[in-house]
């Protein structure tokens, strides 16, 4: 349906002036819902449609807008050719071992994939097991999962195409480097499970044409597969009928005699059910049967099964459970909870066990005798994040990644027996960690509650409110966003700016507790805690409204767009991504049902009024002066459906007032973040800091 482009060329031409920026129109039509007596209008319920043609059509023409105003920005391609200099470092993973070989991921620099290696010992140069970039000339095929067999025969793999969340499993074999004829398709949230000669994955049904990346995913079941046969003979393991809107994870223990099930209905509670594939016909066991607490496997040990919970224990704990007395009154506590610290991780090493910690949104590692006796703490080169601890139960050799913002991530190898780390892998980065410091600050928010924010500048940085920031939050989900180097912080940073991370309310940084004060009728606390932040940089002249920047993705999207609705004057540039922007009919998408643990619903009449006020497409309001702001989204995105921010956009246009620019970028063969090429985050991050920069009448110094 052409019913833009050529009265776009001819009516909507501009420059980049601000003062002549105009917007294509966008059809509008009378689509009203009523919940509960209250009558809400979706004149854009069309663009929930992404693959009409008219809605095509739409992406098309706001994608030329956002492109030709960026393309008028006079530093925008410097700024990208720095960030391609800033990535072009090698990168390596954390090794981990399985049979006799390691396997460990490498990035040369500006490879758009990781590829995956393998070798037998840790001295000798390794060979390619898989390339992911050989599978895309574009890199937009990305390795979702990785596993090798217990006999290291067979490497399990996942790709996605495009950035889907939908997944497909081939096989191949390590010693001939041959792909297998194996092929499984329509699989999400599901890891590759080993037992015997073959393993347990999840998979849903075939979605009718058109649903592919918007239609609700129902009835998850268990199969298992066995090498060298055609999905079609796959068996069923596990379903549900009668709850179909279940979904299920499996997992075999290292010594494969116990097959565990994850149940899920949402993001938050599971329930646990396993059974022992040691005898024929073993029935399931339903070690818990609701969904009121997390329970995380860490592995099995003789005949107890190890789980992270937090089951009486909002900061979590340690707990063992036997199988053949599994009921929580014979429950064990083995690594208690403690007040002060988040217990996040646990790995067992040596037959000693690894706990990974967060005190106050940052990495401690402390190691405990099988039985639960602290023995000491693995000394950590400062203040920073263990993003991965790879170990086995009865190796006394074990493997880490550390970084913090100006540290890249450096490899360690670990020895249990005489506690001490060697650093094994650093990368080199033309960047000058030694020039800027990192800080951990304590505000209060609206209520009084203090909360903490990480701040990174350079070593000389003065407080005088004239600096460039940008302020980073998440705030749902239990998820903690902790120290991590970024080459997107580094050109703030290397143009004497402020890079500030808020933990707030919503996220894990101190329990189950600090994440429910920001669920449902308390999400309110997550933007508080959020504006706070922000008054907090101003106040303390770190910068200024004008010259501070808001960025979150996800649920950090919803979060960049109720606080922008909340506090239009308090920020400068507002970058909403991949956000979820329509709080009354995210339950309605793929997975979106999940989020309700968190958001509450609209299918219920007072969770609909709390969330019909902070939602925010339905609190932009005309005639207000809304900051610049660029929504970024991806047409793949089946996570969070592109057309949250398809409908925030259109609306955002219609009733904005004054002349900052609202625009929006759609990447194209790419979804909700995960495997995203680097030329891709290259061309995303460089637009972005041209246009904060531009916005901000600051001149970057390349």
């Amino acid at each position: 349906m052409k019913i833009y482009s050529l009265l776009f060329i001819v009516l909507f031409s501009f420059s980049c002036s601000q003062q002549s920026l105009k917007y294509p129109p966008t059809r509008k039509d009378n689509t009203t819902d009523s919940y509960f007596g209250t009558h809400v209008s979706d004149p854009y319920r069309w663009l929930e449609d992404d693959r009409s043609e008219e809605t095509m059509e739409w992406v098309k023409v706001q994608n030329e807008l956002t492109f030709r105003y960026l393309e008028k920005i006079p530093f925008r391609e410097k700024i990208k050719n720095r960030l391609t200099e800033l990535q072009n470092f090698p990168r390596m993973g954390a090794p981990w071992k399985e049979g006799k070989y390691y396997f460990y991921s490498y990035n040369n620099g500006l490879q758009n994939q990781d590829v995956y290696y393998f070798k037998k010992t840790l001295e000798e140069e390794g060979k390619i097991i898989l390339d992911p970039n050989e599978l895309s000339e574009t890199g937009t095929i990305a390795l979702t999962n990785l596993s090798v067999s217990n006999d290291s025969k067979y490497l399990g793999y996942g790709i996605s195409k495009g950035g889907s969340d939908w997944r497909e499993f081939f096989v191949k074999e390590i010693e001939s480097g041959e792909v297998l004829e194996d092929h499984l398709k329509w699989i999400k949230f599901s890891g590759i499970a080993w037992y015997k000669d073959g393993f347990f994955y999840n998979r849903f049904n075939e979605p009718t044409e058109g649903e592919e990346l918007k239609g609700v995913n129902l009835n998850s079941k268990i199969y298992y597969h066995k090498v060298g046969t055609p999905q079609s003979e796959d068996m069923l393991v596990y379903e549900d009928p009668l709850h179909p809107g279940r979904s299920f994870n499996a997992r075999v223990t290292e010594d494969e005699k116990i097959l565990v099930l994850n149940v899920f209905e949402s993001t938050t509670g599971n329930a646990i059910y396993f059974k022992e594939l040691t005898k024929k016909n073993a029935p399931w066991i339903k070690m818990v049967d609701n969904f009121e607490n997390d329970f995380s496997l860490v592995e099995k040990d003789e005949d107890n099964l190890l789980f992270l919970t937090n089951y009486n224990a909002t900061m979590y704990k340690l707990i063992e459970v036997n199988i053949n007395n599994y009921t929580k009154e014979n429950w064990k506590d083995i690594i208690e909870e403690k007040k002060s610290q988040v217990l996040t991780d646990c790995n067992f090493a040596g037959e000693k066990l690894i706990a990974h910690y967060q005190r106050d949104a940052r990495s401690v590692l402390e190691v405990f005798s099988r039985e639960g006796q602290f023995l000491y703490d693995i000394q950590l080169p400062g203040i920073g994040t263990i993003i991965s601890f790879n170990s086995k139960p009865k190796e006394n050799e074990a493997f880490y990644v550390y970084t913090s913002f100006n540290v890249p991530p450096e490899v360690y190898t670990y020895n249990v027996a005489t506690n001490s780390s060697e650093l094994y892998f650093k990368p080199e980065v033309d960047f000058n960690s030694d020039d800027y410091i990192t800080r951990q600050v304590f505000y209060e928010s609206k209520d009084g509650t203090v909360v903490p924010m990480f701040i990174v500048h350079h070593k000389n940085f003065k407080n005088k409110g004239k600096s460039p920031a940008l302020l980073y939050g998440y705030g749902g989900f239990n998820i903690t966003y902790t120290p991590v180097f970024s080459i997107r912080n580094v050109i703030l940073l290397e143009n004497g700016g402020v890079y500030a991370l808020a933990g707030i309310r919503g996220g894990g940084e101190y329990g189950e507790a600090w994440h429910k004060a920001g669920t449902k009728l308390n999400k309110q606390n997550v933007f508080d805690d959020f504006i706070a932040a922000a008054e907090y940089l101003i106040e303390e002249k770190y910068t200024s409204s004008k010259l501070l920047a808001i960025y979150g993705g996800s649920n950090g999207g919803l979060l960049a767009g109720a606080v922008m609705n909340q506090r239009p004057e308090l920020f400068g540039v507002v970058f909403p991504a991949v956000g979820v922007m329509d709080m009354l009919r995210y339950h309605l998408f793929t997975i979106g049902r999940y989020w309700s643990t968190d958001y509450g619903s609209s299918e219920d009449s007072v969770q609909f009024e709390y969330l019909y006020k902070y939602s925010p497409m339905h609190n932009i309001t005309q005639g207000i002066k809304y900051p610049a702001v660029m929504v970024t989204t991806a047409d793949h995105d089946d996570r969070v459906v592109p057309a949250h921010s398809f409908k925030y956009i259109a609306t955002l246009q219609e009733k904005q007032s004054g002349k900052n620019p609202v625009l929006i970028r759609i990447e194209t063969e790419a979804g909700h973040g995960a495997g995203k090429p680097v030329t891709k985050q290259i061309e995303e991050t460089a637009d972005m800091w041209a246009f904060a920069f531009y916005q901000m009448k600051f001149k970057p110094k390349y």
